[in-house]
């Protein structure tokens, strides 16, 4: 299975991203996926997850910007990102867990900008 992400780049601040991630090599559809970011310096950390009922769970500072959806039959995620921030900058990675198991994407940058 294989998670590859799309979209990330370089905006200014205010500015909006949509980021995608489409899994393949899989025959079903992924029970949640999300998004995770990491900043230099710091953890990998919560941006937001879907279920295939579409519960989302957001992290708190991204709450009213961020907006994530999904494509169950495509296995595809997407993120909406709108009023971006400085500290919105990292590389963000795609996940999915299924049947217990967490994969991982190979990241894509988001650098917002003053």
């Amino acid at each position: 299975v294989q998670l590859v992400e799309s979209g990330g780049g370089l905006v200014q601040s205010g500015g909006s991203l949509r980021l995608s991630c489409a899994a393949s090599g899989i025959a079903f559809s992924i029970n949640t996926m999300g998004w995770y970011r990491q900043a230099p310096g710091k953890q990998r950390e919560l941006v937001a997850t879907i279920t295939t009922g579409a519960r989302t769970n957001y992290a708190d500072s991204v709450k009213g910007r961020f907006t994530i959806s999904r494509d169950n039959a495509k296995n595809t995620v997407f993120l909406q990102m709108n009023s971006l921030k400085l500290e919105d900058t990292g590389v963000y990675y795609c996940y999915g867990n299924w049947f217990g198991y967490n994969g991982w994407g190979q990241g894509t940058q988001v650098t917002v900008s003053s």
